[in-house]
């Protein structure tokens, strides 16, 4: 298969999740289009899978739906998070996060030593539309940037944000899926405020070396017996 044609069915996956991640939102497409930055047209657009946002917009748009980012890559469990702020400058921010996915196309691009000639060759994707992109001069469409990253060795995950309100409300939501993800003894454990010196002494110990940590349970059994 094509990168494009990837790209397509990409798109098609993508506009089901957005659609699916609105309606858990109980929002209308203007409701959602406004609080994402975009114009209705251009989230109906996604949602039918004709066009695809980039990275930057779709870390918006989980974040104003209140969705973990994962959502997107085929999880469907939803959580909740912060509501969007308004004081929040959305196109400065849209264009740090373009800049910064740019910069890191391009990066992945030169440590795997090929030229932007050599990439559009191999992708599919224009010259001129290439340069735009690591210029951070033009969005680019997630499907379109997942098969870049992956022909060039790397992961789209690594371009998560995790700096910006948008980045800060993710990591949270990575904290509360990796709870969720353990056993559930475990998860009781951790809830409890009583149990919170335990955990904080557990962090201490995890930087003392292995060996210690062998004497001084043996000191302990002899103690104890």
């Amino acid at each position: 298969m094509t990168i494009q044609a990837q790209v397509a069915l990409r798109s098609k996956k993508l506009g089901v999740l957005i659609r699916d991640a609105r309606l858990s939102a109980r929002k209308t497409i203007p409701e959602c289009a406004q609080k994402a930055g975009v114009a209705s047209v251009v989230l109906r657009s996604w949602e039918e899978g004709f066009r695809a946002p980039s990275l930057p917009e779709l870390e918006l748009l989980a974040y104003s739906l209140k969705v973990p980012i994962s959502h997107f890559w085929g999880q469907d469990v939803l959580s909740e998070g912060v509501p969007l702020s308004d004081s929040l400058d959305l196109p400065a921010l849209m264009e740090d996060r373009r800049h910064a996915v740019g910069d890191f196309l391009r990066q992945q691009r030169e440590n795997s030593g090929l030229s932007l000639r050599t990439l559009s060759e191999q992708s599919g994707v224009s010259l001129v539309r290439l340069k735009a992109y690591e210029m951070g001069e033009r969005p680019i469409p997630l499907p379109e940037l997942e098969g870049l990253v992956t022909l060039l060795g790397g992961q789209v995950e690594a371009i998560f944000d995790h700096d910006s309100p948008i980045g800060e409300w993710m990591n949270k939501q990575k904290v509360v899926q990796d709870i969720l993800q353990l056993p559930t003894e475990i998860q009781d454990f951790v809830s409890k405020s009583e149990n919170i010196p335990y955990l904080k002494m557990a962090m201490k110990l995890r930087t003392v070396p292995i060996e210690k940590l062998r004497s001084l349970g043996s000191l302990l059994l002899r103690s104890t017996s």
